[in-house]
């Protein structure tokens, strides 16, 4: 029997899943050490929020070393999807186009970024077809 999803992340937690998934499996004095400079976050937050997260399900917890090795348990993909269906559920009504709509009107594209949209969008209504 498939295991039920985890919660999703606050924004902190959000904020350690994105260093753990650049960064691969990491102790608890590296996931510190990257956090962005300027970030006054202690290392024993850093440690109390990964524990959190384990207990979670958010991330694996190694304990075979003294220093415990933690890393993401799904992928950054899997996690961006299911934020994405939540925020589209909760915001727009299930609407994809209200959503993205409101995502390209709130910061301007680049044109690198609105030709990789109409590739996408190209190749699922060819796949449509």
């Amino acid at each position: 029997m498939a295991q039920p999803d985890p919660p999703l992340p606050t924004e902190a937690e959000l904020e350690l899943l994105g260093l753990l998934w650049r960064l691969g499996p990491s102790t608890v004095r590296d996931v510190h050490a990257a956090l962005p400079p300027g970030r006054e976050v202690r290392y024993t937050t850093v440690l109390k929020l990964l524990q959190i997260m384990a207990e979670k399900g958010l991330v694996l917890r190694d304990e075979s070393r003294r220093a415990h090795v933690y890393s993401a348990a799904a992928q950054a993909a899997r996690t961006q999807r299911r934020i994405l269906a939540d925020l589209l559920e909760r915001a727009f009504d299930g609407s994809a186009t209200r959503l993205v709509q409101q995502a390209l009107s709130s910061r301007p594209a680049s044109a690198e970024e609105i030709r990789e949209i109409r590739e996408f969008l190209d190749s699922l209504e060819g796949e449509r077809s």
